[in-house]
């Protein structure tokens, strides 16, 4: 007798939000109108660290600037936006739908404090660069002990 092997993920959401990533693709390739009109797209970003500051990179190419917004705190920074869609030329059949249209929202939680007054953000080529410094480390300050 043979057995089928069964693996528990701890996070279905994400095995989800996969499926559905892949079933959309499929359909997309098909007819790009199939796919619900809402659809987020997901763009990628890359996040590292220097001894000062903390920087996001962010590939959002067809974005305006004016549909991009970022909010931050001390821990963490939210990026949102909406990539718009081209107007349908009259008697357009595509051949070819790869580029995801519509919202994206994307929060990265920081690896250390940053300082929020000190953020820079850039867009340029359809790279969004978010320059935040860091904060910096509380000095350890020793307290008398009073009694006897």
């Amino acid at each position: 007798m043979e057995y089928i092997k069964i693996r528990f993920g701890k996070d279905l959401g994400h095995m989800h939000s996969r499926l559905q990533r892949t079933i959309d693709e499929m359909f997309r390739q098909v007819n790009p109108m199939l796919v619900l009109p809402q659809q987020t797209w997901r763009p990628q970003m890359d996040m590292y660290e220097t001894p000062e500051e903390i920087i996001v990179v962010g590939e959002v190419s067809g974005v305006d600037k004016e549909d991009l917004e970022v909010e931050l705190d001390h821990k963490a920074v939210r990026i949102t936006g909406v990539r718009r869609e081209i107007a349908p030329v009259s008697g357009m059949r595509y051949h070819l739908a790869e580029i995801t249209y519509g919202r994206f929202e994307k929060i990265l939680l920081l690896p250390v404090p940053i300082n929020p007054e000190e953020v820079q953000a850039s867009y340029t080529n359809g790279l969004l660069k978010i320059t935040m410094a860091k904060r910096p480390r509380e000095q350890v300050r020793q307290i008398p002990i009073e009694g006897e």
